[in-house]
């Protein structure tokens, strides 16, 4: 069974990644790379689609004990009994605006992209499917060492999730409309 870091795309799951596997000695499966080597990106106007079910089965030959998954699609390509520990890294839709811009995204995918975060649905998704293996951490505002000493901490000890409800700050920020577009 294996660690997962997922999160929304801008949340720092590979950088923090790299951190796990270095300090455990795993080694890396890179969820987005796989589908990519593999050919099952498929480009639909601002987005990649992907097939999750050839994914799923060509992850199924590339896990094994000794490793850290990551990707945004975790929740939708592995199964319970494959996953130890499942981080999701969740981050304030206020600061992943500069990333996505940073990374050039679309006004469309923005708004995408922080409406998923701010509704929580790899959160919900992963929780749904994984119960008590997964746990989420407000990575805003955090350096990596204390992502790392936080996750590791879970790890470790199997606690430390923190409810995380972007919904309520944007409501009570009036932002709605910032996020959402009718």
């Amino acid at each position: 069974m294996s660690i997962v870091i997922t999160g929304n795309p801008g949340v720092g799951k590979h950088t923090i990644t790299q951190q796990i596997a270095d300090r455990m000695k795993l080694s890396i499966i890179d969820i987005n790379k796989i589908a990519k080597d593999s050919g099952l990106f498929e480009k639909n106007d601002d987005t990649n689609d992907i097939d999750v079910e050839k994914l799923e089965k060509i992850l199924e030959q590339k896990i094994s004990e000794n490793n850290v998954i990551v990707g945004h699609l975790a929740p939708y390509v592995l199964r319970k009994n494959q996953v130890k520990t499942m981080i999701v890294l969740r981050k304030s839709p206020y600061d992943l605006i500069p990333v996505y811009k940073d990374r050039r995204y679309s006004d469309k995918k923005i708004i995408d992209n922080t409406g998923s975060e701010i509704l929580g649905i790899i959160a919900n998704d992963a929780i749904t499917k994984f119960q008590e293996k997964t746990f989420q951490i407000n990575v805003s505002g955090k350096t990596v060492v204390e992502m790392l000493e936080k996750i590791m901490s879970i790890i470790v000890n199997k606690e430390g999730n923190e409810e995380v409800d972007w919904l309520d700050l944007v409501t009570k920020n009036n932002d709605l409309g910032k996020f959402f577009v009718n």
